[in-house]
């Protein structure tokens, strides 16, 4: 295969959601430095919780960027989580450039509240944008690879999926329930369409970024520099990840999911047993189940929440 390591994705079309600011924003310009053609959506709304009037201000301003830099970009405003728009977005990609090959589920918004206090309506609109957002563009994304390659006698066709979610999923977040469960299941269902679609050719990971961006000022604030050192939470730490994840370089990397920050990037190991206690007979008493599991949790008292809370503090 040839190797091409300055622009590995000439030739390629991408979709980039919420991509008119922060992490998007970052990734966009470096899908379009590395080569490919970049469809830049973005609700524009000026609330981090998803308020505010839609703006095309946003995507244009990072579409015109890239076509400043020399690249091919085409901005889009609309919200992913409604079905029509994600089908709407897709089509765009491939009315204009022939094409999807890649797509990158970046838009979100937050609504934080402790699980005591939080409105229904609070809880819906954060799956909402989060977990269908990333559906409605992985639905037509998909199908649309799904038919280039039955086009080409069922052999592989480039299709790659960058996912984001956060090391909430992991870690639970205290006061974001609706944040955490979405990019819970955002693993899932990354994993669940990386095994779907493999036999397309088409590759489907996960990202779990910790950057200074609008939606994590209160967990990452600004902190003083020397001039000559980078910013360690900077979304352009994340970027390239990305760009790696979305080139053909990539086609052995599927379903995993990685933590990304700083010039660091972790894979994280699917969760195995910790422990395994079988019944002395067929099925397990109440005496016995209180006999083994309540002194293995009295050892182990406050560990795993005490780990969790260093991580709950650094959601991306």
């Amino acid at each position: 295969m040839h190797r091409d390591l300055k622009r590995p994705l000439v030739g390629k079309t991408a979709i980039v959601t919420g991509a008119g600011r922060g992490l998007g924003r970052a990734e966009a310009l470096e899908l379009g430095r590395l080569g490919a053609a970049v469809v830049v959506n973005d609700y524009g709304q000026g609330g981090r919780d998803g308020s505010g009037e839609a703006s095309c201000g946003p995507a244009e301003e990072v579409a015109e960027e890239i076509r400043a830099a020399g690249g091919r970009a085409t901005a889009h405003v609309g919200d992913v989580a409604d079905f029509d728009t994600a089908r709407a977005l897709v089509q765009l990609a491939v009315d204009t450039y022939g094409a999807l090959d890649i797509l990158v589920n970046n838009a979100g918004i937050l609504r934080d509240r402790m699980v005591f206090s939080m409105t229904e309506d609070e809880w819906d609109s954060v799956i909402r944008v989060h977990l269908k957002g990333h559906f409605n563009t992985i639905r037509f994304a998909a199908a649309h690879w799904r038919t280039r390659s039955k086009a080409a006698g069922g052999g592989p066709v480039h299709g790659r999926i960058v996912n984001t979610s956060s090391e909430a999923f992991l870690a639970g977040s205290p006061g974001q329930p609706n944040y955490a469960a979405a990019k819970g299941g955002i693993v899932g269902l990354t994993l669940s369409t990386a095994g779907a679609l493999a036999k397309y050719g088409v590759t489907a990971n996960v990202i779990c970024p910790r950057a200074r961006t609008r939606m994590t000022e209160d967990v990452f604030p600004d902190i003083d520099l020397a001039e000559d050192r980078p910013d360690p939470l900077s979304p352009a730490h994340v970027a390239p990840l990305v760009g790696y994840l979305a080139s053909p370089q990539a086609t052995a990397v599927n379903g995993q999911v990685f933590v990304v920050h700083g010039g660091m990037v972790a894979i994280v190991e699917r969760p195995r047993v910790a422990a395994k206690l079988d019944a002395v007979g067929e099925v397990f008493g109440f005496g016995e189940l209180d006999g083994l599991l309540t002194p293995y949790f009295d050892e182990r008292r406050g560990e795993g929440f005490a780990a969790l809370e260093v991580l709950s503090l650094k959601r991306g």
